[in-house]
């Protein structure tokens, strides 16, 4: 729940859980964890994405979300108990995020995914399951039809990521978004409610 400045409430309980991953909302408490990972992620992330790395950018980015109704902004945080951040049992650590963007409602009902993971999580199936967990809200509560991952031809963990998700491929997008100072192309994936379903 937003306070009166748009931000959400840093007791906010988690919007899902699974085995190792919970889903909760962008806090101003964030700030510091999120912008340490994002610089610790920098190679893992170029040239594909670029999450705010500094306290003032992370103050934009959130209230973007949190203002914005054709957003929805989902921090991934690791669940278990004991070890240290990377260990695979940090409870509560900020292991990436996955943002729903470009939401329109009524005939259409689908949103746009926008996601990282940091590189202390990667390849460690969390984003995996967090997906999963989204796609769960956006199909349920978030009352949607459809998602779709638009993703650069090179970025082979993001495509294998929703594939193994039930993505399909529907199309190629050239010059689609402009990205690192030029326009990328972009290959088109999708899943469907009845899809995702049968999956």
């Amino acid at each position: 729940m937003p306070d009166p400045n748009g931000h959400r409430s840093p007791t906010a309980p988690y919007l899902a859980e699974g085995p190792r991953t919970a889903l909760r909302r962008f806090t101003d408490a964030d700030a510091a964890e999120f912008t340490a990972r994002a610089r610790e992620s920098r190679a893992l992330h170029h040239p594909w994405l670029f999450p705010p790395e500094r306290a003032a950018a992370y103050a934009a980015y959130t209230e973007t979300l949190a203002r914005d109704p054709a957003r929805e902004g989902f921090l991934i945080v690791e669940r278990g108990e004991g070890g240290g951040p990377g260990e695979g049992g940090a409870d509560g650590a900020i292991a990436g995020f996955i943002n729903i963007n470009n939401i329109v409602l009524g005939g259409f009902r689908c949103g746009a995914l926008g996601y990282g993971a940091f590189a202390h999580a990667a390849g460690r199936g969390l984003m995996g399951e967090a997906l999963g967990l989204v796609m769960g809200l956006a199909f349920g509560p978030l009352g949607l039809h459809r998602l779709e991952a638009n993703i650069q031809p090179g970025n082979a963990a993001s495509i294998a990521l929703v594939r193994r998700a039930g993505f399909r491929l529907e199309g190629f997008s050239p010059d689609f978004l402009h990205i690192d100072g030029a326009w990328r192309d972009h290959e088109r994936w999708a899943i469907t409610a009845p899809a995702a379903e049968a999956a």
